[in-house]
């Protein structure tokens, strides 16, 4: 890109971008002028910005600040927009190794079913990892218990329970659910346990505690989003279709799991339910928004939870937490009774200890759109891949853009150097070295886009909401969200197909691009923004540097744990595909889980259900 006056950028067309390593293409790191506000601070600059004389002056010196008056609004760009990253399927099964084609006509169990299927036997019965190593009980592990009488899944839910409360009570505070239901969670136990009686489960997901994040309706809770109004001016009437589906598999639905509040933020401190707390210590974040559904997997209390990756927000927490994270395809899981704080990229997630586990709970939920939803597109075919087969997959090309890939803290950057080093020794896999251009416009091209549809998705209840029922935080979150123009909002549409051309050129030369999931690892909860929620952009814009791709435009990815920093906290690292690659992403997610398993670390906070020595 070359500059052609003050606070402007004309982009060179597509097809004059060299994406290779040696490009002319500078790479330009998140310039964030914004200090961090909470307590009282952030109560003042919330008084301001809502302020009429002063609110338009302070969001423009914000933009000028934060580079986005030069890179979105007065830039000049040739490509036309593109509003959706919806992706037109070609049956890549050729390109894609160890897969099977899962019939599109099979329901929720029979789709878990045809999973397990492509499972090794020895995942759980012969561990590859060492005998004292930490490992966290997996959806085979319950299935296999409460086939075998050892235990049932009321006990389970018991003991779920009992956890819930030592964890939500001092000294730990942990702040991992907004709301759960006692009553309804030994309903579905019982009822699961008495299948098991009878012989008769309905799946390998029946008793498996699965938890959801407060974002996606569940019966018989109310969505409330992280607030403490929406689910007043919203009612939740029925479950959302991905709930429906675990449902239908038996699985133990235990509640809805805390989240930043909108969805607007990275931390996952919540002035109205809590901070949620990293089990790995328990005075750092977990991160946002979809932190409670991390943090109860990663401290023993479901194998799996659902979240909603809206800018890394379920990528982030998975990493922060030491869990798997997985991000399928834009419209791969149906969306339906997900609340719409955005629409083009936003998508459920999953959460689990393991990449197998992740693997059996987007089983139960992909699929082809229900009967009554309309959609404009033919939904593509679904592949699993063949966890079982004697030989990994082989000849796969990482791409790996250098500069991007060690802008992250010294400890992030070896552990994950090392992580890649590891599988081109062991499985004798390639680096392709690129560039990837513009990655600091494609960061506020996809803010500019994220907050512009929340704040239109809110416009209807914000017109009659009190401002004092919103944290302090969002206030101001709000306030800028509402902030961008249509002029804004269509030229980060226009580099979102100019993004669009450069990763799919290098997927044309790689199968996966490969890079830390944070720049940072969790940092300490202060005390300042436990009840007014925190300001903190420089932080954030280095939690979601390498997560911006999966959600502006609508790509696959995937987090694995890989190491952890000198204080103990987890690392994780990302795998960002091309669309509809779920399958290569999931063996590679696996091999590489393989290579670090033996090295997990147990958390500070963690409750053993299955209490098996």
């Amino acid at each position: 890109m070359g500059l052609l006056k003050e606070e402007t950028v004309v982009y060179k067309p597509v097809e004059e971008v060299d994406l290779g390593p040696h490009s002319d293409q500078i790479y330009v790191r998140a310039n964030v002028k914004a200090p961090r506000m909470a307590g009282l601070l952030v109560k003042i600059f919330a008084w301001f910005l809502e302020s009429r004389i002063f609110g338009t002056l302070l969001m423009y010196i914000l933009k000028k600040n934060n580079l986005i008056h030069k890179f979105i609004t007065n830039a000049e760009i040739e490509e036309p927009p593109l509003f959706v990253p919806s992706h037109p399927f070609e049956d890549h099964l050729k390109d894609q190794q160890e897969v099977k084609c899962i019939d599109s006509d099979l329901s929720p169990p029979e789709q878990v079913q045809q999973a397990m299927d492509c499972l090794p036997r020895y995942s759980s019965e012969n561990r590859t990892v060492k005998s004292d190593s930490f490992h966290r009980w997996t959806i085979l592990d319950y299935s296999r218990a409460y086939r075998s009488r050892e235990i049932t899944p009321r006990m389970v839910a018991e003991r779920f329970i009992e956890a819930v409360r030592e964890s939500s009570s001092p000294p730990l505070q942990m702040s991992f659910f907004i709301n759960y239901n006692v009553e309804d969670i030994l309903k579905q136990a019982t009822e699961s346990t008495l299948r098991y009686e009878r012989g008769q489960p309905i799946s390998f997901l029946d008793g498996i505690p699965i938890a959801i994040k407060d974002e996606i309706d569940c019966s018989p809770y109310p969505t409330t989003g992280g607030t403490k109004w929406l689910h007043k001016v919203r009612s939740c009437t029925d479950d959302a279709c991905c709930v429906k589906r675990l449902r239908s598999c038996g699985a133990i639905l235990v509640g809805k799991t805390n989240m930043h509040e909108l969805g607007a933020g990275t931390s996952g401190i919540n002035p109205h339910y809590g901070a949620t707390r990293n089990p790995y210590d328990i005075s750092k974040i977990s991160g946002g928004s979809s932190g409670g559904s991390a943090a109860v997997v990663a401290s023993g209390l479901c194998p799996a939870a659902l979240g909603v990756d809206g800018g890394g927000s379920v990528r982030m927490p998975a990493a922060l937490c030491g869990v798997v994270g997985l991000k399928p395809t834009f419209g791969r899981i149906p969306h339906s009774g997900v609340f719409p704080l955005n629409w083009t990229v936003g998508m459920v997630g999953i959460l689990a200890g393991t990449i197998e586990d992740a693997f059996i709970v987007y089983a139960a939920m992909s699929g082809r759109l229900p009967s009554d939803q309309p959609t404009s597109s033919v939904q593509p075919k679904v592949y699993f891949p063949l966890l079982n087969s004697t030989e990994p997959i082989s000849d796969v090309k990482l791409a790996k853009y250098a500069e991007w890939f060690n802008d992250c803290s010294d400890d992030i950057r070896i552990c994950c150097s090392q992580s890649l080093d590891k599988l081109k020794k062991h499985y004798g896999w390639k680096v392709v070295d690129v560039t990837i251009p513009e990655i600091e416009s494609m960061r506020l091209a996809h803010y500019s886009t994220i907050a512009s549809e929340c704040s239109t998705s809110l416009s209807s209840h914000l017109e009659k909401l009190d401002p004092a029922e919103s944290g302090w935080d969002i206030r101001v979150g709000l306030g800028v969200y509402g902030a961008f123009s249509s002029k804004e909002y269509i030229k980060a549409q226009q580099i979102r197909n100019r993004q669009m051309q450069f990763h799919m050129k290098i997927f044309a030369q790689a199968d996966v691009i490969v890079s830390p999931t944070t720049g940072v690892t969790a940092y300490p909860i202060k005390d300042d923004a436990v009840e007014t929620g925190e300001l903190d952009y420089i932080n954030g814009a280095a939690l979601v540097r390498y997560s911006i791709a999966g959600n502006f435009l609508g790509l696959p990815a995937v987090t694995v744990p890989v190491g952890y920093d000198k204080f103990g906290l987890p690392i994780g690292m990302q795998f960002i595909g091309r669309p509809w690659s779920e399958p290569t992403l999931i063996h590679i997610a696996s091999a590489m889980q393989a290579l670090c398993m033996s090295e997990y670390r147990k958390p500070e906070v963690f409750h053993d259900l299955l209490n098996r020595d």
